[in-house]
């Protein structure tokens, strides 16, 4: 899976998506990034600490996973944005955010299609 093209093709989807990247266990954002002239609202560090919260979320999951089964994504609407989760494997994890109002469900529907091809 070349998760760099991946994160290219969900900014793609939509122009009110602000940032798609993949991180890995430490939540450090390993691949993607910001949309060109879109300003993060976290600095790179409350980044890292958001995406490690996440991961742990997922990890806490998993712990049901034998009577709920497999998480597919998870999204969480805030103020000023909206992030989504989906877990690519065990030490990989895609973080979308996007303007709070885009059209999500377009928004997710369109990237599990590219993470599931």
């Amino acid at each position: 899976m070349d998760y760099d093209q991946i994160c290219k093709s969900i900014l793609d989807i939509d122009p009110k998506v602000r940032f798609a990247g993949i991180c890995d266990e430490t939540g450090e954002t390993k691949y993607g990034g910001m949309r060109d002239g879109k300003p993060s609202l976290l600095s790179p560090q409350e980044s890292q600490k958001s995406n490690l919260q996440a991961v742990g979320r997922w990890g806490l999951r998993k712990s049901l996973t034998s009577k709920t089964g497999k998480g597919i994504y998870a999204m969480t609407e805030y103020e000023k944005l909206k992030r989504i989760t989906i877990p690519l494997d065990d030490d990989h994890l895609l973080v979308v955010t996007t303007e709070v109002e885009a059209d999500h469900g377009n928004i997710i529907s369109n990237t599990l299609k590219l993470v599931n091809q």
